[in-house]
């Protein structure tokens, strides 16, 4: 999925380098890093709030792909794909979620 986001950035306008398309790929690469991060802990608790930070930088996600079609930096397309996928991550964190709030 982040090599998807940052392929699907590299078309946005150069004047949003350092705005949108800088907060996109700084979203996207949250969420493998927070739950990357989450798993080296030591407990269950400190995963699950890092599964919570992943969970929030997807919906985050999510928000701005929306909103770079409005912009038309993004074709619907092109951003309906992208926003499967992260609909998808955002449901297998929650499930993991609450595999450890069963536990």
């Amino acid at each position: 999925m982040v090599k998807n986001i940052y392929l699907t950035t590299a078309n946005f306008p150069k004047s949003e380098t350092y705005g949108i398309t800088a907060q996109i790929q700084r979203a996207a690469v949250s969420i493998p890093a927070n739950i990357s991060e989450g798993c080296g802990r030591n407990s269950d608790k400190e995963l699950s709030r890092f599964l919570d930070i992943a969970l929030g930088s997807a919906f985050e996600l999510f928000t701005l792909i929306t909103l770079s079609v409005e912009l038309n930096y993004v074709t619907k397309d092109s951003a309906e794909s992208l926003l499967r996928e992260i609909s998808e991550i955002q449901k297998m964190i929650y499930r993991l979620k609450q595999k450890l709030n069963n536990t």
